[in-house]
């Protein structure tokens, strides 16, 4: 998916969505990824759209287009989770609310936002900030991503094992709220994985130029979790490969590599890191916690996150789980309801159906509530 462009020095970006017809009423539901950006009225049962939080500035002034101070810049704004540059997002939300979304400025609707574990309070502050100074929103609403993908399955109480592209979330949240204690963030996600697999393609085929935008691509179509620890290594002596042709015409061959993206997930030595496997993670986290809480949590685990929809991960993680030494075994719950794409946007779902009930229940932050108590009043009304 390529970058989204935008125009520098305007606020008001270039867009080619239309308009839906929507009521200004209805709150929108933000989730800003690392790597993809998802968006749209709260309908859990439509989900969102989806861009990327990359983008890619271009001059308005036609006489600077061929500067090369400004040529082909790439801006993220949100690295490892957390939002990075404000300016940047600042665009990239003028851009989805207003062009992508009928918002009209001096009409602004009500926003809620997801937030990775662990956000820190001055990105919260500044967010908050950006949305009543700059937005001139009428209503706003933040919840932590862990609570909203079990929302998106029907429980609020359990565990979450969110893996996004630059970060690993582990969280345990029982009756709606996260258990910071028993909850543990990784910086480690789906960019490490695409790195580690640059690297393998890269030893297997070393007269190929691969752009990294093509390892991610081919990572998405090939990448699986192998059966246990025994196939993976079986894997890794002989498999059987095949042929990809690439858009410039060069051919690859893809083979054992395929398969060590995911066991990176449960052997961090693949990745160089001295660390248990993502289920020994969980175990650990939960085992803070009192003991009357294990069952009602390990038994209410939720798998999210776009590396969380690689083939084969959530069959390998069951498995793994039945290994584990823990007296009560992790167990994935099935949702009630299957939206498309639930796991890679079980947050987003999760944060549309809360908007269903914070905003017209007036739970949830007003300019009013802002302008008495500032920046700070968030962590009252939205923890």
């Amino acid at each position: 998916m390529d970058a989204v462009v935008v125009d520098v020095g305007t606020k008001l970006l270039k867009s080619g969505f239309a308009v839906p017809d929507q009521p200004p009423s209805m709150p929108v539901v933000v989730d800003a990824g690392s790597k993809l950006f998802k968006y749209d009225h709260a309908l859990p049962e439509c989900g969102p759209e989806v861009i990327p939080t990359q983008m890619k500035r271009v001059p308005v002034d036609e006489s600077l287009k061929n500067s090369s101070s400004l040529e082909n810049v790439i801006v993220n704004p949100v690295i490892r989770g957390f939002i990075r540059d404000w300016d940047a997002m600042e665009d990239l939300l003028s851009h989805v609310l207003y062009s992508g979304l009928g918002w009209e400025i001096g009409n602004e609707g009500q926003i809620l936002f997801t937030e990775p574990l662990a956000t820190p309070k001055a990105v919260r502050e500044q967010l908050v900030q950006l949305m009543f100074e700059k937005f001139n929103i009428s209503g706003f609403f933040a919840s932590e991503q862990a609570v909203l993908s079990l929302y998106a399955v029907g429980r609020i109480s359990g565990c979450t094992v969110d893996i996004g592209h630059g970060k690993m979330d582990i969280a345990s949240v029982i009756e709606g709220a996260v258990q910071h204690i028993s909850s543990r963030r990784f910086e480690t996600g789906g960019l490490d994985l695409t790195n580690l697999f640059a690297q393998e393609l890269g030893e297997s085929n070393p007269h190929v130029n691969l752009s990294f935008s093509d390892v991610e691509k081919l990572k998405e179509q090939y990448a699986c979790c192998s059966e246990d620890a025994a196939a993976y290594r079986r894997f890794q002596q002989g498999c059987s490969e095949e042929q990809h042709t690439l858009p410039d015409g060069q051919v690859i061959k893809i083979g054992r590599e395929r398969y060590t993206v995911g066991e990176a997930l449960f052997q961090p030595t693949v990745l160089g890191l001295e660390a248990h496997g993502i289920v020994e993670q969980l175990v650990c986290c939960i085992s803070t916690v009192s003991t009357e809480n294990h069952r009602q949590l390990l038994e209410n685990t939720v798998l999210c996150g776009g590396t969380a929809s690689m083939a084969g991960f959530e069959e390998r993680f069951q498995k793994e789980a039945a290994l584990s030494s823990s007296a009560i075994r992790p167990l994935v719950k099935a949702p009630e309801y299957m939206p498309d794409n639930l796991t890679s946007n079980s947050a987003w779902v999760g944060g549309a159906i809360l908007a269903k009930v914070v905003f017209p229940q007036n739970q949830h932050l007003t300019k009013a509530d802002y302008d008495e108590n500032g920046p700070s009043i968030i962590h009252r009304k939205c923890f």
